[in-house]
């Protein structure tokens, strides 16, 4: 079974639309959602959550249809963290963790606890004198502690410091070593989501370019940096976009099989991929 299926979702919001989205998410992987302020990341999340009903297309979590009385049920499996943790302001984290105990059925008490402890939470502070780092934490606590099988990020390592990131990316990672346990997260640090996920998809202006495999995009491409009469002896098509260095010469990405072979091409990051995809998306 999949963990998330959009399928030909539609949504328009005055001049900005989703358009004929399909993303699929396979249990127990980590796919990261990525794309510029705008894109349609946290849109695609609400539709996928039935927050936002669609104008067209279906959305499956889970195995249940999210328009269905039974996703009601399935909530119960999903730990969703947004981009703002949302407590009442007067709460402090003992206080969640009772209001928690009592809106989710598998709420394992220790289990919070032990992430409070783990993200150093003071115990007393009330919700309103948190930082956001803080926030964010308490927001993951308490999401990964009523014992869900697809954790739904958004934004959720924002704020957090270098080490509270790894830290939480350790859990992310734990989290799905339990087969039937799968991850969405969008996320503009794009080495966190090179890190931790299985999969990329990248929305961009309301359309899902791709949905690939890490390892299978890393190897799709490459990064050229010489010379313009270098890489001007590529066929146009195998240059998928390219901007001037410091120095006079170029630096490309640049689609592997398209390349001859012996033509020298650097491994790219996630970011790279992904930043020389808009910058392609942009010139056409």
């Amino acid at each position: 079974m999949n963990a998330i299926e959009l399928s030909l979702i539609n949504k328009s919001f005055g001049d900005f639309a989703i358009r004929d989205l399909n993303l699929v998410v396979p249990s127990g992987t980590i796919c990261g959602l990525v794309g510029e302020n705008g894109a349609g990341k946290s849109t695609t999340i609400r539709l996928l959550m039935g927050a936002l009903r669609p104008d067209s297309g279906t959305s499956q979590v889970l195995g249940v249809d999210v328009s269905s009385p039974e996703f009601r049920e399935v909530k119960e499996n999903v730990g969703m963290v947004l981009d703002e943790a949302y407590f009442p302001e007067s709460l402090n984290a003992v206080q969640v963790g009772k209001i928690m105990a009592a809106t989710y059925r598998r709420w394992d008490q220790n289990l919070y606890d032990g992430y409070v402890r783990r993200f150093d939470l003071p115990l007393k502070k009330q919700f309103k004198d948190f930082s956001r780092g803080m926030r964010m934490k308490l927001a993951i606590a308490v999401a990964l502690s009523h014992q869900p099988k697809l954790l739904v990020l958004d934004e959720a390592t924002a704020g957090l410091d270098p080490i509270v990131r790894d830290e939480v990316l350790d859990i992310f990672n734990e989290f799905t070593r339990e087969e039937d346990h799968s991850i969405l997260i969008s996320s503009h640090i794009l080495s966190d989501l090179e890190k931790l996920c299985d999969y990329i998809a990248f929305i961009h202006k309301g359309d899902l370019l791709f949905c690939e495999e890490k390892d299978q995009l890393l190897e799709e491409y490459g990064i050229f940096e010489d010379s313009v009469e270098n890489l001007d002896c590529l066929q146009p098509e195998a240059i998928v976009a390219r901007e001037e260095t410091r120095y006079g010469g170029v630096r490309a990405l640049v689609k592997r099989d398209l390349a001859p072979a012996g033509f020298r091409l650097e491994k790219p990051t996630v970011e790279d991929v992904v930043l020389f995809l808009v910058k392609g998306a942009k010139t056409k």
